[in-house]
């Protein structure tokens, strides 16, 4: 074993200077500000786009220590949840903005993590060799989901009393297992104290231990392979005499700078919602979370937050009359397979008879739409994570793609912005049709992309990475 030396300082050294290296002696403190940020070289032309990360992570604290406080006075009962949470907005010292800031960076949580995936879609962040810190993200992801899930019944309140029974009840169509995993959810056959106590405990300590860690395994990644740029350009392939790349920059001080602009200006945003309009217009805060959950009163409309309503539309586009639709698209798709791809034989066989199951299956004397609603639900989530292997395309960054290429990916994009708009409304025939069609334009803008992502003229991708100083 090595003698353990400790580093020599002169006399004169500064008592700061003494103490950190007293400290890197004994824990590498230095090394892993370098590591990980200090002397971490980025890509030197990177845009707006790139500050979301910083945000999130930003936001990932934010929540933790409003968390913290609220925990602090909540009561994790069903006769006392809803009266705990309006004694903090009412009678605790800057209860109502703590609380506020919390229900706030709920949503602000996600609007940063939907740009943030969108960066990834538009610079392909998610192509080789990153495809791990894409599937980490998108573990990330479900992890937020299932957080603001768990903490949408802590205030039980009518919304939040009711949503949670419509989103449980929804693993009730699984068939075999769903009645019995519902029970297992609920702790109970209503949603009642024991459903809280379980949420409570899943969404203060279980979900934000798995994020945390998660989040350290998407930066450790990141920080393996290195930061993509807007041009899709791998810099670690160009590297100068000091054995860092030539176009890449120390994140500290250069970033630093950036994202503390960014962050400046998110704040002056988030401050003016907490102070102003922190229900914003129902879409935070629902109106109806502001009365105490009456298991005897059905709300009219019990709609998720926003962030879940793309998906909740995916799942209320999927009915009775919609399951000809789709059976009629996966043939077609199992056809264009075999017509257009170049799998052997034998893999287009198996994924014919996978698609004569499910066809099958999606007849109404077979499994209900309810069953096929929840499928599609998840469906519209996990296909997020095959993303990588599902793009085809011979450059990572629309910047070089074919102009229609944009187009696809604005279509796309309105669709997601459809379907989460729509679910925010109650139902009717008109708002129905419509999100069963961009239902199709969802999928399908996934499940095609093999084909349309290689398709067209693509521009030359230069071997440096433009930049303009500024």
């Amino acid at each position: 074993m090595a003698a353990f030396k400790e580093t020599k300082f002169p006399a004169d050294a500064p008592v700061a200077e003494k103490a950190l290296g007293w400290v890197d002696d004994r824990f590498p403190l230095t090394k892993l500000w370098n590591d990980q940020w200090g002397k971490y070289y980025a890509p030197k032309n990177f845009n707006f786009w790139y500050i979301f990360g910083s945000l999130a992570m930003l936001v990932l604290v934010l929540q933790i220590v409003t968390g913290i406080f609220l925990t602090m006075h909540y009561k994790p009962d069903a006769a006392l949840a809803f009266n705990s949470v309006e004694y903090i907005m009412r009678e605790v010292p800057w209860g109502w903005l703590v609380r506020y800031m919390h229900s706030t960076g709920a949503s602000a949580f996600f609007i940063i993590v939907y740009l943030h995936m969108t960066r990834g879609l538009l610079y392909g962040s998610y192509r080789k060799p990153r495809e791990l810190i894409w599937l980490f993200g998108f573990a990330i992801f479900l992890c937020l989901m299932a957080e603001a899930f768990f903490g949408y019944l802590l205030p039980w309140g009518q919304m939040s009393y009711w949503g949670a029974q419509v989103i449980v009840n929804l693993f009730g169509a699984i068939p075999f297992i769903g009645p019995d995993l519902s029970l297992w959810i609920r702790g109970d056959y209503v949603v009642s104290d024991a459903t809280l106590n379980r949420f409570f405990a899943f969404h203060v300590i279980a979900i934000p231990l798995v994020l945390l860690g998660l989040v350290a395994a998407h930066l450790i990644a990141l920080h393996e392979v290195g930061s993509s740029n807007p041009d899709g350009i791998e810099v670690k392939e160009n590297l100068g005499a000091d054995g860092h790349p030539v176009d890449s920059i120390p994140s500290h001080p250069y970033y630093t700078v950036h994202d503390l602009f960014g962050v400046s200006i998110f704040l002056v945003i988030f401050s003016a919602v907490v102070f102003f309009a922190p229900e914003m217009g129902g879409y935070f805060l629902e109106y109806n979370n502001f009365l105490p959950g009456d298991s005897l009163k059905t709300p009219l409309h019990i709609a998720p937050t926003w962030y879940f309503t793309p998906f909740y539309s995916v799942l209320r586009a999927t009915t009775a009359d919609f399951m000809y639709v789709l059976m009629g698209a996966v043939a077609a798709y199992v056809v264009f397979i075999w017509l257009k791809s170049r799998l052997s034989t034998t893999v287009k066989s198996a994924i014919a008879g996978i698609a004569l199951v499910a066809i099958v299956g999606m007849l109404p004397q077979v499994l209900d739409a309810k069953f096929w609603g929840v499928v599609f639900f998840g469906g519209s989530v996990v296909i997020l994570a095959f993303l990588p292997w599902l793009d085809h395309s011979p450059v990572k960054s629309i910047r070089y793609r074919p102009t229609w290429h944009k187009f696809v990916y604005a279509i796309f994009g309105l669709s997601f912005l459809i379907l989460g708009y729509l679910g925010t409304q109650p139902p009717t025939d008109f708002r129905t049709i419509v999100s069963q069609v961009c239902t199709l334009i969802y999928f399908s803008f996934f499940l095609l992309m093999p084909w349309w992502s290689a398709m067209g003229k693509f521009k030359t991708v230069p071997s440096r990475v433009t930049f303009h100083p500024h």
